[in-house]
């Protein structure tokens, strides 16, 4: 039975895609549900690594280590937090832990909980930034507040599996190959809307069905 037979109707959906060290990419996944729900889609969430985007495929430095950019973004970060009424616990400057156990748990729990990934997400977004914890292990993920119904020790042991492993892997190819070079990046169909700032260009793309 499709879709149209049972009566549920299947929203169109865009793809966001964040490193869980982007202070940016944290702000998007703030509004990002509710900016696709006015237009009547749903968003599928794919974690990604700066570290092989920005750092390996580009060449390029961090962008806070990068002269007068680096200045510039602390800037833009310092202004949306006020903007937004946002206090964080971890600034741009502290140091950023290794955010491959972060993914690999999203990617895990998607294909064994998938109601579960997207909560996780935001719960570890949550804790990174504004909590300040550092989630590099996997041990130190399950220590803190989980999605209701996601068993700990699965999720632990889930994370440091070859599958797990192989499933950020492959994720992080077809990010590359869809052209995904930053974080936040919104995919609407064929179209690419990079950075916090472009949300605005992503809401009315949806809302008029392009330009």
């Amino acid at each position: 039975m499709d879709a149209s037979e049972s009566g549920v109707t299947c929203l169109p959906s865009i793809q966001f895609y964040f490193d869980f060290i982007s202070p940016f990419g944290y702000f998007a996944s703030l509004q990002i549900d509710e900016l696709a729900r006015r237009s009547g889609y749903t968003v599928e969430w794919y974690p990604m690594l700066l570290g092989v985007s920005v750092l390996k495929v580009m060449g390029l430095k961090p962008l806070l280590d990068t002269p007068l950019k680096g200045d510039y973004l602390r800037r833009q970060m310092s202004r949306h937090l006020r903007r937004e009424g946002l206090a964080l616990k971890r600034s741009a400057d502290d140091p950023m832990m290794d955010p491959r156990a972060c993914a690999r748990a999203y990617y895990w729990t998607a294909r064994h909980a998938a109601p579960l990934a997207k909560p996780l997400a935001k719960h570890l977004l949550d804790r990174y930034w504004k909590d300040g914890e550092d989630l590099t292990s996997a041990q130190q993920i399950v220590d803190g507040a989980l999605p209701a119904g996601l068993d700990p020790l699965a999720l632990a042991e889930g994370i440091e599996t070859a599958a797990a492993r192989a499933m950020l892997r492959s994720a992080v190819e077809d990010s590359l190959k869809r052209g995904v070079f930053g974080s936040p990046t919104v995919v609407a169909g064929d179209e690419l809307f990079w950075g916090v700032d472009a949300l605005p260009s992503v809401e009315q793309w949806l809302t008029a069905g392009g330009w």
